[in-house]
């Protein structure tokens, strides 16, 4: 049998530790030496902040110092392989646990890194001796699937890294497994010491309320691709992209596979460099998929979730946010994905059609983990649902429609406070929509030489009456797709009629003269 392999060998990497990596390590130290052996430390550090440059130092101190094993959790295989080449090139002899590994050497390494439900399958088996393992490490420690490992080390140090010290459910809090947080560098101040790039936001008001949550507590898949795949959704997207991101390298996030199909046949068909990834792609399609991603400088790449973690490539300099998420931890990690700093590059652009920025706030603000990891629900509990986010809207005629009303200098129109006005006057709610016809009815006049004209300018105004329909539903309390779907025909029809029985009375007030013959 041989002899177990304590020694370091020579680090690989003349990468040196920035001072707030250092300062991180020192006080993970302190606990270690401080507290219990089996105590639950989680250190939060922003994505691109260096978790693993730290926890490999950790990793190399601690054998260093110690006797004991050392072993490293991971969620996915990415992170896994990429976990133990950090650590080779730290100086640490290490073994990966995966499904096909031969662990009849495993005396020989004094660390381990493995994939979380390979380990539990080995671990039942009692294929892997872990009697020797003095610290555990778990990166993305916000994942809940780690937690049912914890049996198998009630005399282990355990350390959690995550960006996001926030777990997705709410009976699953991560102050029940964790003893204590360390937060770590905020967003801003590496922002300001050039750690990481700036965030330029573009966002969108979007109408979310078909949406529907499933019972993870997002939103469904489902629901999500029914908005999302609709013409409408998908020429939004490609304006914005052509508005804000044309010719630069893009990553597209988006709430399911059919979506993320359907958006990469879009920009195809304007013949725009794009291609699509999923989980259904083969090791080597996506290694060819982020091979041309990488070479490619006005590369755009649509995806699911896929490369929220484990991913970097710092030429990136769009995120497009094309779904919404209830997540913060989501919506932390989509956007990070474009902020790594690469040459001169100091800031990135996002484009957010899911409301997200006003769900979660922005991208690095100054965010209370502390207060977070102590009382998770209380935080959870004060994210804005959709009806309140979209009660602020100022929902007007898109840019394209505007343009056939170039005569008008106000197209909007307030439901929601001529609804107010009119109940505090003691009027019907009817007079609500009466007013909003003849708004209506008056820019389609301003902009019109004769009725015909503006019948078809009526026609352009579709969106904006549902819009108003949409608003008004809420304020009478009647929102049946029904109910709605019928005022919308009717609300149509009266604009047509009061076209025509009104156009040469309200052209001759607009213009003081009646329309030529």
């Amino acid at each position: 049998m041989q002899e177990t392999v304590f020694e370091l060998q020579d680090k690989k990497t003349d990468k040196e530790l920035y001072s707030y990596q250092q300062g991180a390590i020192q006080q993970i130290f302190d606990k270690f030496d401080s507290e219990r052996e089996d105590y639950h430390l989680l250190y939060q550090l922003p994505t691109g902040g260096g978790k693993t440059v730290i926890f490999s130092e950790i990793v190399r101190q601690y054998l260093k110092n110690h006797s004991k094993k050392v072993l490293v959790m991971t969620h996915r295989i990415e992170l896994c392989n990429q976990t133990s080449e950090m650590l080779t090139n730290f100086g640490v002899v290490n073994k990966v646990v995966n499904s096909k590994a031969n662990l009849d050497d495993q005396e020989r390494y004094s660390c381990y890194v493995a994939m979380v439900e390979t380990l539990n399958n080995r671990l039942n088996d009692d294929q892997l001796d872990i009697s020797d393992v003095g610290l555990v490490i778990i990166d993305e420690a916000h994942y809940n699937s780690f937690t049912k490992l914890f049996k198998f080390f009630e005399n282990s140090f355990v350390l959690g890294v995550t960006a996001t010290p926030l777990s997705s459910n709410k009976d699953l809090p991560m102050n029940k497994n964790y003893d204590e947080l360390i937060p770590g560098e905020s967003i801003e101040n590496l922002i300001e010491n050039d750690f990481l790039a700036r965030a330029e936001v573009f966002h969108y008001d979007m109408g979310l309320t078909s949406l529907e949550v499933g019972s993870n507590g997002d939103y469904t898949v489902k629901s999500s691709a029914d908005l999302y795949t609709s013409p409408a959704m998908l020429n939004k997207l490609l304006e914005a992209y052509s508005k804000h991101s044309k010719g630069k390298k893009t990553l597209i996030f988006n709430n399911g596979i059919e979506t993320s199909i359907q958006v990469y046949h879009t920009f195809k068909a304007v013949g725009l460099p794009i291609m699509h990834l999923d989980n259904t792609a083969t090791k080597k399609q996506r290694k060819q998929i982020l091979r041309w991603f990488r070479e490619t400088p006005d590369a755009i790449l649509t995806s699911v979730s896929i490369l929220t973690t484990g991913f970097d490539e710092p030429t990136i300099d769009t995120i497009i946010l094309n779904r919404a998420t209830k997540s913060l931890t989501l919506y932390y990690q989509m956007i990070g994905r474009g902020s790594r700093v690469l040459n001169n590059k100091s800031k990135f652009t996002v484009i957010d059609l899911g409301n997200n920025l006003y769900r979660f706030g922005p991208w690095g603000a100054d965010l209370d983990w502390g207060a977070i990891f102590k009382s998770p629900n209380f935080y959870m509990d004060r994210i804005r649902d959709d009806e309140d986010i979209e009660s602020d809207f100022k929902l007007d005629l898109s840019e394209e429609v505007k343009a056939e009303f170039k005569n008008s200098k106000e197209t909007y129109f307030d439901i929601k406070e001529t609804y107010e006005t009119a109940t505090f006057a003691g009027e019907s709610s009817k007079v609500v929509l009466e007013r909003s016809i003849a708004q209506h009815a008056y820019i389609c006049i301003e902009n019109s030489e004769d009725v015909y004209d503006a019948i078809a300018l009526a026609k352009l105004l579709k969106e904006d009456i549902d819009n108003r329909i949409h608003v008004y539903g809420k304020c009478i309390s009647k929102s049946t797709y029904n109910f709605l779907s019928w005022l919308k025909d009717d609300y149509q029809k009266k604009l047509n009629a009061y076209l025509r029985e009104n156009f040469d009375s309200v052209f001759e007030d607009i213009h003081g003269h009646p329309p030529e013959d």
